[in-house]
């Protein structure tokens, strides 16, 4: 088994973004408008937002795929333009796409992304990648034979088979089935318990909130939550009743419904609010099938904050 990371001196942030921006089309789109927060070493870190909010912008400019048009990033200290080497050696990425070389097995790509950062000797974690996975079946399978499911695996192994002390999950589980994420996310928590700083971005957010200590919200290329699970959800959630109906809405409750399919869910801030929906929906004619009654999700406030929030000054990164 791997041994924990150890913390760099003076506890640098594993990860830093400072005042970020990014732009494309000579200035004519921003794709992120002076980013800036700090990711701990140790943490497991949530990036959550909509499609084209700059998740992706953010992620590549780490990963040195594309150049920030202002601001800096670090990864434990080394940036990422400067110090390229060190920052890259660093990092372990799973990219969203399926990436592969298809002239090589399932062992002999991880053979030689270890020696891509000079890893020499490394049978034995590549071992424990194969069976911690689920690939030790497929080790001598060449990739083009891999399901989409298998190479996803292979994608997370080549990602940390040089053991990088800061993780990036760039949608991991997009489009992969239940097996492959419980495994990932059994093995993922472990590598964060033994010192791994984990930094995810997914559309899953029962993921997340599972997950993630702390998570930040993009929206439009800026920040616009930033701080504990916890936090989020005791500061914003509120009552969340949920049910199933094929009768129409009344008109009074269709505003602060979320509709999908049969499933209905509706927002309440207190028991009387609860009362007053479900004396609505008996007197238009709607019947509640299976009807719960709790607290908002991770989904819910992630909702709220899209359509409410403006983004806020996150220009020392702290909250």
């Amino acid at each position: 088994m791997q041994s924990p990371i150890p913390r760099s001196a003076g506890s640098l942030p594993a990860i830093s973004f400072q005042n970020v921006s990014k732009t494309y089309r000579g200035g004519q789109v921003r794709a992120l408008d002076g980013v800036s927060f700090d990711i701990q070493q140790g943490e497991f870190f949530g990036l959550l937002g909509p499609n084209g909010a700059g998740k992706t912008s953010l992620i590549s400019i780490l990963a040195g795929l594309a150049r920030a048009s202002g601001g800096q990033v670090q990864v434990l200290g080394h940036d990422v333009v400067s110090d390229f080497a060190a920052a890259r050696r660093a990092l372990g990425i799973v990219p969203q796409e399926l990436v592969f070389d298809p002239f090589f097995n399932v062992r002999e790509a991880l053979r030689f992304q270890s020696g891509y950062f000079g890893v020499k000797n490394n049978e034995a974690w590549i071992d424990e990648l194969l069976e911690n996975l689920g690939l030790s079946s497929k080790a001598s399978a060449n990739m083009r034979q891999l399901s989409g499911g298998m190479k996803r695996r292979v994608l997370v192994a080549q990602a940390l088979v040089h053991r990088p002390p800061v993780i990036v999950l760039d949608e991991p589980t997009a489009g992969v089935d239940v097996e492959l994420r419980q495994t990932l996310w059994q093995f993922i928590a472990r590598l964060n318990r033994e010192g791994h700083t984990v930094l995810l971005t997914t559309h899953y957010l029962e993921e997340a909130e599972a997950l993630c200590g702390r998570i930040a919200m993009l929206k439009q290329g800026r920040v616009v939550a930033l701080e504990r699970t916890s936090e989020l959800l005791k500061g914003r959630a509120s009552t969340m009743l949920r049910f199933k109906t094929d009768a129409a809405l009344p008109e009074s409750l269709l505003a602060q419904s979320r509709v999908t399919g049969r499933i209905v869910q509706i927002k309440a801030h207190d028991a009387a609010e609860v009362e007053g929906i479900l004396t609505t929906l008996r007197a238009a004619n709607c019947p509640a099938e299976d009807l719960e009654i709790g607290r908002a999700d991770l989904e819910d406030v992630f909702l709220e904050i899209m359509q409410k929030e403006e983004p806020m000054n996150t220009a020392k990164g702290v909250v």
